[in-house]
């Protein structure tokens, strides 16, 4: 039988979690467990609409971001074998056609700090188009991730996924195996997580979700991804019960060194370990990491002090998963949270509606009024996202939750801006 404290926590967590979902069309599985005890484990929606299959909590989901921490913990390996020094240019432990700017080592890498150009923005076609082209490591390499860096590395933090791409390629070529060989050989299957391994976007994933998003008012297919390009920063896909597998492994210090456990959750710029975020939670230290992609939302949390972890996955991209995860871990650790709410709706005029329209960066920003609504348009036009007025140039989503409503800005010449860009044409 339950004690009374774990009953209270349970009954506020289902009730919490009711009440956010019933604002949210969620497909995805919740799982908390504190002291081998699971607080709550639930599973929702679907995992593919074209076969009417629901989600199950042995479904596997696509973990996007909270794959860096397994790319981290593989370089920390090598590390422990004495075949990579953190401390060394990354450039050492490259092939030659993948050349990095001397001064980056693997730990500016690892903690986000290397100074490499960031490549996604909105201004690069990388989303827009050149991801869904046949992938060449080395084509890939010279047009986006190129070697030199525009920040002295280890002076500012910059969450980049080309650091991890160049981690991953650094296992390669350390450990001569395909970075999803040493995955698999010498994290995933020591482990016993026989459900978890990377995603080449070619081979067939048994028990996979689909990733599905919303356009107009409808459920579809998430947009197109070749996943050989998350190598390293993405592409791991995993259970709730292998990701339990995981946290224990960390809890325990398996695998790695004392020293290199040390270094592994040393905290370095912006809070950010390697592949983890470090944050005081009432008084403990946890250790999480979220990810967000086409279709896709995940958050993980590890609380070694009070033996907790919270795994929050999901196939469509209704939820803040940051949100959620963190309101649970608040609950569990007694706290207090606030009530499930949406922002409200605000009557704004239709001239200030319709001012808001236009294009703002071609086939990329858009703004337009259809039947009466409006929508932030995306993927030249294959991909519609309803917003609504919440504010004075203040703009939510409607099918997904926001922290923050989008902003509608004005420059000096009074032309509205939207993530930063003046508008460039009008609503037609």
């Amino acid at each position: 039988m339950r004690q009374n404290g774990a009953r209270e926590v349970c009954g506020k967590l289902e009730a919490y979690i009711r009440d956010y979902l019933a604002l949210w069309d969620f497909y995805g599985v919740i799982q908390v467990i504190r002291g081998g005890e699971t607080l709550f484990a639930e599973a929702y929606g679907h995992a593919s609409i074209e076969f009417g299959i629901r989600n199950r909590l042995e479904s596997r989901f696509a973990l996007a971001s909270v794959s860096k921490q397994f790319t981290a913990f593989a370089a920390m390996l090598l590390h422990d074998q004495n075949k990579l020094d953190l401390d060394r240019p990354a450039s050492r432990y490259l092939p030659a056609e993948l050349h990095v700017d001397e001064s980056v080592t693997v730990h500016h890498l690892l903690g986000h700090t290397s100074g490499l150009p960031n490549f996604y923005s909105f201004e690069d076609d990388f989303f827009a188009g050149y991801n869904r082209m046949n992938y060449s490591r080395n084509e890939y390499f010279r047009r986006y991730i190129i070697g030199k860096p525009v920040r002295p590395p280890g002076t500012a933090y910059d969450y980049n996924n080309a650091n991890y791409n160049l981690l991953a390629w650094i296992v390669e070529h350390v450990s001569g195996e395909a970075f999803g060989d040493y995955m698999r050989n010498n994290v995933f299957a020591p482990l016993g997580m026989t459900q978890t391994e990377t995603d080449d976007g070619c081979k067939p994933l048994a028990g996979r979700s689909a990733n599905y998003a919303v356009d107009f008012d409808k459920v579809v297919k998430a947009p197109y991804y070749n996943e050989k390009y998350s190598i390293g920063a993405g592409a791991v896909i995993s259970t709730c019960a292998d990701l339990y597998r995981w946290y224990e492994c960390l809890r325990d210090r398996r695998l790695l060194s004392v020293q290199s456990y040390v270094r592994f959750f040393g905290v370095n710029l912006n809070h950010y370990c390697y592949g983890l975020e470090h944050r005081h939670v009432n008084g403990t230290d946890c250790y999480s990491h979220g990810g967000d992609h086409l279709g896709i939302g995940t958050y993980v949390q590890h609380g070694f002090e009070d033996d907790l972890s919270i795994v929050i996955l999901s196939n469509n991209e209704a939820i803040h998963q940051y949100r959620l995860g963190q309101a649970i871990s608040e609950l569990v650790h007694g706290g207090e949270v606030e009530v499930p709410a949406k922002h409200e709706e605000v009557a704004v005029d239709d001239s200030a509606l319709l001012d808001y329209c236009g294009v703002y960066l071609p086939n990329k920003i858009e703004i337009e009024r259809i039947g009466g609504k409006l929508y932030f348009t995306r993927f030249a036009g294959n991909l519609h996202i309803e917003l609504y007025p919440v504010g004075e140039g203040k703009l939510a989503r409607r099918h997904s939750d926001q922290i923050r409503p989008y902003s509608i800005g004005r420059n000096e010449n009074g032309v509205p801006t939207f993530f930063g860009y003046p508008r460039i044409s009008s609503a037609r």
